[in-house]
């Protein structure tokens, strides 16, 4: 195992409202649902404030109470379906593609839902934020309405992911952007280190309802670049459901193939890419009754789409001018339009912000798309990058993601290697410690800048997918000046002899050079 975990063999971070004034309205605090777990038909159980007793899901069950059920329910249809379509699913049924092998979006009961108006559900989601009332602390969890209505409470697997932080770049801003109101989503300030943990928790709880139902589902699996194996291994370790990856092998850094190790996972790197993994996943899972966790599957996008409920949450419900976000398998641009979409739709805003895809030029079918005008989407087979979850030439997603542009007014752009390790250097010489992913989203603020598209004064977030530790090889090689024709921006440590004069001189150059001038 010791063989396994050598470089050699694989390159495989709110503010809330006062509450005080909504204190007496009757919230759905609790859904009540059909669940593997709970019984409708006995009496509501008796309330109580006692918290000396049992955990914090005790103590959801004894505040349950049937009176809560407000019928919210979802289900899948196929995406994008016109309103003549009648094909629909179960969310307990196990399906990935609709009848005509399109994707399939998970469609809420809209009209339950706006039987209570905008400013009760921003004072129900900001009465969460914080608490440890389960399973509401999660920034996943405290949208549950509007995530997984019917799943019971005792069935959700959570870490309390989400609640990260809105990181105000006020340096980086002002001095490589000529910016005041820029601002970092550090989605990686999470379980695993990524925003996938956002869609794992709804992934994973469902797997663990369907398997309290009794349904075939011996395992989960997925193809990865290194984040979504991360998050599927940590929530399945959690729940006990043995978990199944499958890794391009030699094409994703130590930190990332360490995690499904660690969690406990079968894992298996496989000599291809990451689509050719996609590949092998989907004829498996199609052949074993293992349960399929890519961003095919439509339940994590109900996950990954709170993020952006979290921004307008942290912005006092105040829409942002611009959301950047990295794009790879495209997934997550069509979340976020669709947290920010059903908050429009819903009351809680009047507007969605406009949307910017990034990709990297090594691996960028969506730019190509776009740059043609959407006239003919082609497939190609992605380059070695060092935004390497983003390392994916046929992305699943691509009819969302361009449908989420399309209707956000949305840009997309791209970022050559030397931009997006400059871009991430620069952004952690201002005390940020990003991951090339976010380097790939600043490029794009860089260029949109530069050409006058987003102006000085517009409030503008770029959203940070994973955490920087998870990505120091890259950060070393740049720094260090083992990447030929890069590190523009490198701060390799200097060698000094061990005597006073010799560190003296070194101080004085390195004050001098950052004296105001």
């Amino acid at each position: 195992m010791l063989s396994v975990l050598n470089p050699s063999f694989s390159a495989f971070a709110p503010k809330t409202t006062s509450t005080d004034h909504i204190k007496n309205r009757n919230f759905p605090t609790i859904v009540t649902c059909t669940s593997s777990t709970f019984d409708h038909s006995s009496p509501p159980p008796i309330t109580s404030t006692n918290r000396n007793h049992g955990n914090i899901k005790d103590e959801a069950r004894r505040h349950r109470s049937s009176s809560d059920n407000h019928n919210f329910t979802a289900k899948y249809v196929p995406f994008n379906a016109g309103l003549d379509s009648t094909e629909s699913y179960s969310l307990d049924e196990i399906v990935y593609r609709s009848r005509s092998g399109g994707l399939l979006d998970v469609q809420h009961d809209m009209e339950a839902l706006k039987k209570f108006d905008g400013a009760y559900w921003k004072a129900l989601f900001d009465s969460r934020v914080g608490k440890t009332t389960w399973p509401y602390g999660s920034g996943v969890w405290s949208k549950k309405e509007w995530v997984l209505p019917e799943i019971d409470s005792d069935d959700i697997v959570s870490a309390f992911e989400g609640n990260s932080n809105l990181f105000w770049a006020e340096r980086y801003g002002k001095q490589f952007v000529g910016m005041n109101d820029l601002w970092v989503k550090h989605c990686g300030i999470s379980h695993t280190g990524s925003f996938k943990d956002l869609g794992m928790t709804v992934l994973v709880s469902q797997v663990n309802r369907l398997r309290k139902l009794n349904r075939p589902v011996v395992g989960v699996g997925c193809a990865s670049t290194g984040d979504t194996s991360a998050a599927l291994s940590a929530y399945c370790a959690s729940a006990g459901i043995p978990s199944i990856v499958f890794l391009p092998a030699n094409k994703i850094s130590t930190a990332q193939l360490v995690q499904p190790i660690a969690n406990g996972s079968l894992v298996l790197s496989i000599d291809t890419d990451f689509d050719g993994c996609m590949k092998l996943i989907r004829e498996i899972t199609s052949e074993l009754p293992i349960y399929l966790a890519n961003s095919l599957n439509s339940l994590r996008l109900e996950g990954q789409k709170t993020a952006a409920i979290e921004i307008l949450q942290q912005f006092d419900w105040e829409v942002p001018d611009w959301v950047i976000i990295p794009g790879g398998n495209l997934g997550n641009i069509y979340a976020f339009y669709k947290g920010f979409k059903m908050c429009k739709d819903l009351g809680l805003v009047d507007r969605i912000p406009r949307l910017v895809c990034a990709q990297a030029a090594n691996a960028n079918p969506l730019y190509l798309y776009y740059k043609s005008g959407w006239k003919e989407f082609k497939a190609i087979t992605a380059s070695s990058t060092y935004a390497s979850a983003i390392q994916i030439g046929d992305p699943v997603s691509i009819d969302r993601a361009v449908f989420a542009l399309q209707n956000s007014d949305g840009i997309v752009e791209e970022a050559t290697e030397e931009e997006l390790m400059d871009a991430m250097a620069q952004a952690d010489s201002t005390g940020m410690f990003v991951c090339p992913h976010t380097g790939v989203a600043l490029t794009a603020l860089i260029k949109l800048r530069n050409s006058g598209v987003i102006g000085p004064n517009e409030r503008t977030v770029v959203v940070s997918t994973a955490h920087g530790l998870k990505f120091t090889q890259s950060k070393t090689d740049y720094h260090s000046g083992d990447i030929p024709g890069m590190g523009r921006f490198a701060n390799p440590p200097v060698s000094v002899k061990a005597d006073f004069g010799s560190v003296m001189d070194e101080l004085k150059d390195f004050l001098l050079s950052k004296a105001p001038k």
